[in-house]
C-alpha cells in the first residue's frame, strides 16, 4: 500500500554528484565568474584524484560553454590549468558527436565529426602534459584522444599510462580510462582488461578507489559476451554471469578492500563506486541490506553512471531497478 504514496523516482543528473563545492563553482564560472573554478581548484590542492573529477566535470562545461574559459586565458594568458580545459572540452565534444550507441548504429558522419574533434583534443592534451609537469590528469586526457584511432595508438596508449602512473601511481582515472581501452569493445581483450583492473587493485592499499576496477571489468564482460547489442533484453544471462561464486567472492574482496581504511568519502568518486557496488550486489544477488545503505548514502545522486547502461537502455532506469531491489 504504501509503494502507492512513494514520491516519484527522480533522479540528479549533475555530473558534480555529491560535490557541493564543484556545483557551485562550475554554475558561478559559466555565470561569468572564472575565478571560482581557479579557487576550486587551487583549494584541492594535489589531491589528485578529487582534482581530477573537478577537472572532468569543469571539463564538460568548458567544451558546451567555452566562454568562461576565454575570460580566464584572456585574464592570464598561459595559465596551464586552462590548458586542461580547453583538452577536456574537446574531449567531452568528440564523445558527444561520436555518441554511446555501439559501431553498427553509429553513423559514418558521427565517426568524422568523432576523429576530427579528437585529433584536436590530442593536440591540446599534449598541450596541457608539456605546461602541467607534476600534474597526472593531463595524461590521462592524451589517453581518452586516443579513442578514435587506438589501434595505431598502442605505444602512445603506454606511455600516456606510464606518465601518468608515474606521478600517481593508484591514480583512478588513469587505470579505469586503461580498462577502458583495453577492454574488448575498444583495443583490447578481456585478458588485458582484467589483467588492467586486478593489478592496481590487488598493488594499491586499503580504501584506493582503483580496488573497485575489477567491478568494471566484470560489467564490461558481461556486457560483450551476453547481449552487447540487446542489453535489457539478456539482462537475465548478465544476471546469471553475477551468480558465478569466483565473481561474488571477487566483488566481496573488492568492496572489503575499499572500505577497509574507513567508510570512504562521497565527494571525488565516492558516489560512482557505491552505484558500481550497488549494481554488483544486484546482480549477484548479494547483500541486500548492504545495498540499502549505499543507496541511503548516494541519495538521488546518479550524475551520469555508465555502468547501469551496460544493462538497462537507460541509466536511471538502472538506477531504480537497484533500488526498488534493495526496499524488497
Amino acid at each position: 500500500m504504501f509503494e502507492r504514496f512513494r514520491k516519484p523516482f527522480t533522479p540528479d543528473y549533475d555530473h558534480a554528484q555529491a560535490d557541493l563545492q564543484l556545483r557551485s563553482a562550475r554554475d558561478r564560472a559559466t555565470a561569468g565568474d572564472w575565478t571560482a573554478a581557479l579557487y576550486l581548484l587551487q583549494t584541492t590542492g594535489r589531491d589528485w584524484e578529487l582534482r581530477s573529477r573537478r577537472l572532468a566535470v569543469l571539463g564538460i562545461a568548458a567544451g558546451h560553454a567555452p566562454h568562461w574559459v576565454d575570460a580566464w586565458e584572456a585574464a592570464i594568458p598561459g595559465d596551464p590549468t586552462v590548458a586542461i580545459l580547453r583538452a577536456e572540452g574537446l574531449t567531452e565534444l568528440a564523445g558527444a558527436a561520436r555518441g554511446a550507441a555501439s559501431a553498427r548504429h553509429t553513423s559514418a558522419e558521427q565517426f568524422q565529426e568523432f576523429h576530427r574533434l579528437s585529433a584536436l583534443a590530442a593536440a591540446a592534451a599534449q598541450r596541457a602534459v608539456e605546461l602541467n609537469p607534476d600534474d597526472p590528469y593531463p595524461w590521462v586526457t592524451r589517453i581518452d584522444a586516443m579513442f578514435a584511432d587506438g589501434h595505431q595508438r598502442h605505444d602512445d596508449f603506454r606511455i600516456a599510462l606510464d606518465g601518468a602512473v608515474a606521478r600517481d601511481p593508484f591514480h583512478f582515472e588513469a587505470h579505469l580510462m586503461a580498462v577502458s581501452f583495453l577492454c574488448q569493445k575498444w583495443y583490447g581483450s578481456h585478458e588485458q582488461m582484467f589483467a588492467a583492473a586486478r593489478g592496481p587493485a590487488a598493488a594499491a592499499p586499503a580504501g584506493a578507489s582503483v580496488c573497485m576496477l575489477p567491478l568494471l571489468a566484470h560489467f564490461e564482460y558481461a556486457l560483450r559476451e551476453f547481449g552487447f547489442e540487446t542489453r535489457a533484453e539478456s539482462l537475465a544471462a548478465k544476471m546469471e554471469y553475477f551468480h558465478r561464486p569466483e565473481v561474488i567472492q571477487e566483488i566481496a574482496w573488492c568492496a572489503g578492500k575499499w572500505r577497509a581504511a574507513g567508510e570512504p568519502r562521497l565527494i571525488a568518486r565516492g558516489v560512482t563506486l557505491r552505484h558500481w557496488l550497488a549494481l554488483a550486489n544486484h546482480l549477484s544477488g548479494q547483500d541486500r541490506a548492504g545495498t540499502r545503505t549505499l543507496l541511503a548514502h548516494i541519495g538521488s545522486y546518479l550524475g551520469s553512471t555508465a555502468a547501469y547502461g551496460y544493462f538497462w537502455m537507460r541509466q536511471a532506469e538502472g538506477f531504480e531497478a537497484v533500488s526498488k531491489w534493495a526496499r524488497q
